[in-house]
């Protein structure tokens, strides 16, 4: 395993990806770097780049980290219990961007790698990630580009890959308390590594490589759009949905509290304005019911 070269491609996808939203956002984001002090659980580093108030995002961070530690927590090894317990590395880049605009929707996108190192040398290693795409008001042309793009992502790695990988997707983003998915999908893998170190990693570059592809040209459509409160409203109602599942069943979150990780480059995933409701329902034959008749439920989009 070469850390290095790992550590240097996420460091230069991050650039590459703050890079074309700022460019699309006009406002620069704030860098913050930060290293893990001497005597903590977790040894490291990372950098956040994050903006607020911005003209295309209200809220929009992307992260890169590199951490050591000294066991696995519980999050990382609940497919892999043999490595409960080892020593860890974890690098990569996570983001997640909350425009402002309702009619443009929120994207996640992460890209990581995790070595744990057994006893006697052996370096185990594997990749998770992906993209998904939550939009507040459907549009069928908007799901199907980002698709799309996350197919051909994945097409030189097999014909296998995007459906698999779209089906982990669906079922991973899914509010099992709410009987609800998330959004309209993408991609998802975890714990990958079939295809050997070199080519899973390979991989693992395409889909972080192609995340601008797959969501500018949707923001650029979409963010001139006129809205009102009522609009606003219904966001700020489904960003609910959003922190519910990055509170209760996101790993990437329980992994980055259970390990001791930087609580503000966690919860930067949160949106910043956000409402709840009681049993509240959209009206019938509205464009918000259509959201859930039309594009929650998991349909093929290419």
């Amino acid at each position: 395993m070469n850390s290095d070269a790992a550590r240097q491609y996420f460091l230069g996808l991050q650039e590459r990806i703050v890079s074309g939203l700022e460019a699309a956002d006009g406002k620069p984001f704030w860098r913050d770097s930060w290293t893990r002090a001497p005597g903590e659980r977790l040894q490291g580093d990372g950098i956040s780049r994050l903006v607020e108030e911005g003209n295309l995002l209200e809220r929009g961070g992307c992260n890169f980290s590199h951490v050591k530690g000294p066991s696995l927590p519980p999050s990382a090894t609940q497919h892999r219990p043999e490595l409960a317990g080892a020593p860890f590395e974890a690098m990569g880049v996570s983001l997640v961007l909350h425009p402002r605009n309702p009619y443009v929707p929120t994207v996640h996108m992460n890209v990581r790698l995790f070595a744990a190192h057994k006893p006697g040398g052996e370096t185990v290693a594997w990749f998770g990630g992906g993209m998904d795409l939550t939009p507040y008001y459907g549009f069928e042309e908007d799901a199907q580009h980002f698709h799309r793009v996350c197919r051909d992502a994945l097409a030189p790695f097999g014909d296998d890959k995007y459906p698999r990988f779209k089906t982990w997707c669906d079922e991973y983003f899914f509010l099992k308390h709410r009987n609800e998915a998330r959004g309209v999908g993408g991609v998802f893998f975890d714990d990958f590594q079939e295809l050997g170190f070199e080519r899973s990693f390979a991989m693992t570059q395409a889909v972080g490589d192609a995340f601008l592809s797959a969501y500018l040209p949707i923001a650029e459509r979409r963010r001139e759009l006129p809205y009102g409160e009522r609009e606003r409203d219904f966001q700020a109602y489904r960003r609910g949905r959003y922190v519910e599942f990055n509170l209760v069943w996101d790993r990437g979150t329980l992994f980055g509290l259970q390990s001791g990780g930087r609580t503000e480059a966690i919860m930067m995933s949160m949106p910043p304005i956000v409402k709840w409701r009681y049993d509240w329902h959209p009206e019938p034959g509205s464009a918000e019911a259509r959201l859930y008749s039309d594009f929650l439920p998991p349909r093929d989009w290419v």
